[in-house]
């Protein structure tokens, strides 16, 4: 049973706070309420003081991601400007806690508060740019998928294993590719190399916004 210190020094904060950072370092799967527990120092009942299961903890620590991402765009700017700047915003906070990147795909809206900030931003943009608010709303979910993807699969993040089984893995990789017959695929042998390491990351975000944005840009012209 929980003490009467244990539920003082504990805010649903603190135990997000928790939750955060011993997903940043173990995953989603390392994330238990009796892991947590430990990592926070306390029984794992105190932690149901603050959330009745794990589903409600991973809400909290949708709605945390979302809480950081900064929707302060310039309103004088042209819409693709801003819509890019909100985009990069979302990719920084993935960027920041890659491993708990899903969430913000599969927490419903209604769990995590601080996504309505952010919806009512993108759709505010997308309506300055002539979108209806149905069309708003199927740009915005292909929008939240472009960003979690990137980040998701960003050639940049350490797997969770040491940095010689990630090179190992990549060899392995770039090897399957170069070994395949060359009349049949001379193409992706001689894009071997990129497709499995990427040297500029930055450039690879900036290209997969750009795409998304120039996209969005051409749905409006056509209109």
């Amino acid at each position: 049973m929980a003490t009467g210190e244990e539920r003082a020094r504990l805010s649903r904060e603190t135990v997000v706070d928790g939750a955060l950072a011993l997903t940043d370092t173990e995953g989603l799967d390392g994330l238990t309420i009796r892991r947590l527990a430990q990592h926070l120092g306390v029984t794992p009942m105190a932690l149901y003081w603050h959330f009745k299961n794990k589903e409600e903890l991973l809400d909290g620590l949708a709605d945390r991601l979302w809480s950081l991402v900064d929707t302060t765009v310039d309103p004088s700017a042209p819409w693709p400007s801003r819509l890019r700047t909100l985009m990069n915003s979302m990719v920084d906070v993935l960027r920041a806690h890659p491993y708990a990147a899903s969430l913000m795909v599969t927490t419903q809206p209604e769990a995590a508060q601080h996504c309505f900030d952010i919806m009512e931003a993108a759709l505010r943009i997308l309506a300055d740019a002539g979108f209806t608010p149905a069309e708003g709303a199927m740009l915005c979910r292909h929008g939240l998928r472009t960003v979690t993807t990137l980040v998701i699969g960003d050639p940049g993040l350490k797997p969770q294993q040491t940095e010689e089984e990630a090179a190992e893995h990549l060899r392995r990789k770039r090897l399957s590719i170069e070994t395949l017959s060359p009349s049949r695929y001379p193409c992706l042998i001689a894009a071997a190399g990129p497709f499995t390491k990427i040297d500029d990351p930055e450039a690879e975000f900036a290209f997969g916004i750009d795409l998304f944005v120039a996209g969005v840009e051409a749905l409006a012209a056509r209109r």
